[in-house]
């Protein structure tokens, strides 16, 4: 049977970044549907038919390029929920080269620049989350950021089944 659920592709973090974050999601993500990992998304819907190409290009990019620099930069309000904006030009470069390799394939969505975040919140009334906005902007201060690698997923509705994922191990 052919694979029919959309390829969803993201960066990984370091164990003591994925760690906090998880945390932090446990803590304030509504329990019902806090189903994932925390996560950057670089693409939300990829065709499954093209599989052997995305994981082609994705194994090529983390052979070629060594784990970029990142920071998380500032809290965002998401309006139903919130999360730490992601600073790192050279995953941006890396998911552009990717989209650019991948042309005719994607979405609207995911033709467009992403705003790179890591959302510890969602779904939840605006006031909820301009509470948890305010409470994680109170002391925040920008910081390191560890980018391991990428990971592919199905996307089935709730939970994501991991497909592969790959460590960042080049030079560049």
């Amino acid at each position: 049977m052919q694979e029919t659920a959309p390829i969803i592709v993201t960066a990984t973090l370091g164990k003591a970044d994925q760690a906090w974050a998880n945390a932090l999601r446990a803590r304030h993500f509504p329990p019902e549907r806090n189903h994932l990992q925390a996560h950057i998304t670089l693409f939300h819907h990829l065709p499954p038919a093209h599989w052997p190409e995305i994981k082609a290009r994705l194994a090529g990019l983390a052979h070629e390029f060594a784990p970029p620099e990142a920071w998380l930069r500032d809290v965002m309000l998401l309006g139903r929920g919130v999360a730490y904006r992601v600073e790192c030009p050279d995953l941006l470069a890396m998911r552009e080269e990717l989209a650019a390799d991948l042309q005719g394939l994607l979405t609207p969505q995911d033709q467009a620049t992403p705003r790179l975040h890591i959302t510890v919140q969602n779904k939840v009334e605006p006031a909820a989350a301009k509470a948890l906005f305010a409470e994680l902007s109170a002391d925040f201060e920008p910081r390191p950021l560890q980018i391991t690698g990428f990971a592919a997923h199905f996307y089935r509705g709730g939970p994501w089944e991991q497909i592969q994922s790959w460590k960042f191990s080049g030079r560049c």
